[in-house]
């Protein structure tokens, strides 16, 4: 009976154990497909570097939370892209201010995810969560190689890196936000060109506009052309999705631009015209930000240059003056 009981045992242990090994290999394809997904998305809008690879983290990190396929770290009320706690009224206690202070995190993100195009992306809750996770692992890390030195530098380096983590993904978010309004910059004097030049075709304003959309492979096209769809499926107004397009972007130039266009197609005026002049506009302040991002180069490169260069030479002119002298002491 007791050669039997085990032989029950160590069957049934076999089974379980092969039962729990498939889900987690099911788990680790779901969340390898999630990640897959949320990166693609995720490159349309950023670019490399650190700032496309935490963008990118945070979106795979979104799409897992959505579907459970990662168990959050971060509790609701903790900061960093706000959550439901965020959108409690605040009251006039300590709780009410941390609240506050949430809810202001939460319209942060949620105002720059958008302009940054990556509110369909990273939710709030996968913002805090990759704020958290990116701020623990950096903390570890940093302590780590601070104690290999001593246990002061464990401190420092660990603090740093604690803070490091915490800002990461907000810099992120910034750094796509200032990488869209540079492509708006460089892409709209060809929009408004090729609208025009449909217009004077001819054509109506919604296939003049649906031209750029159709014929361009640049990531603000793909935005036109969507604004382009929404309106002709009759999933809001003209005037919205041109408005929504514009908040989309952090480009003074397009707002103007956008409200241009809606007076124009309200009260009936020549369109063509006031599209070529704004043409023209954008292509002048393109190449005056371009003029003044290459004049500001020599001086962003004195700071490296004196850091890295002159102590170099500093030692290599005083370095046999310091040991004269030292010899001689």
């Amino acid at each position: 009976m007791a050669a039997l009981a085990c032989a029950f045992a160590g069957v049934a242990g076999a089974c379980l154990a092969q039962e729990a090994q498939r889900r987690r290999q099911a788990a680790g394809r779901r969340r390898a497909a999630l990640g897959r997904a949320g990166a693609d998305e995720a490159r349309g809008v950023t670019a490399g570097g650190c700032a496309g690879a935490v963008v990118r983290y945070a979106a795979g990190l979104s799409r897992r939370l959505a579907f459970g396929a990662a168990r959050p770290i971060a509790l609701p009320g903790l900061p960093g892209g706000g959550g439901r706690r965020a959108a409690a009224p605040a009251m006039p206690t300590a709780g009410g201010a941390e609240a506050s202070t949430a809810a202001s995190r939460a319209g942060w993100f949620a105002a720059h995810a958008r302009k940054a195009g990556l509110a369909d992306e990273v939710s709030p809750e996968g913002f805090r969560e990759c704020r958290v996770r990116l701020a623990l692992g950096s903390a570890v890390v940093g302590g780590l190689v601070g104690a290999v030195l001593s246990n002061e530098l464990m401190v420092l380096l660990g603090g740093v890196g604690l803070a490091a983590g915490a800002l990461a993904p907000r810099w992120a978010v910034s750094d796509a936000e200032r990488r869209r309004a540079r492509e708006v910059e460089r892409h709209l004097s060809e929009m408004l060109e090729v609208t025009a030049l449909g217009l004077r075709s001819g054509l109506s304003f919604d296939r003049s506009f649906e031209l750029y959309g159709t014929h361009f492979e640049t990531p603000f096209a793909e935005a036109c052309a969507s604004a382009r769809r929404r309106w002709s499926l009759g999933l809001t107004t003209r005037d919205e999705a041109l408005r929504d397009l514009a908040a989309t972007y952090d480009s003074e130039q397009l707002a103007r631009v956008v409200e241009n266009m809606v007076r124009s197609l309200r009260f009936g005026s020549s369109l063509a015209e006031s599209l070529e002049s704004a043409a023209a506009e954008a292509r002048a302040e393109h190449r005056a930000r371009l003029e003044e991002r290459v004049a500001k180069a020599p001086v962003k490169m004195m700071m490296p240059t004196g850091a890295l260069i002159l102590p170099a030479m500093l030692l290599l002119v005083l370095g046999p003056v310091l040991l004269e002298l030292a010899n001689g002491f």
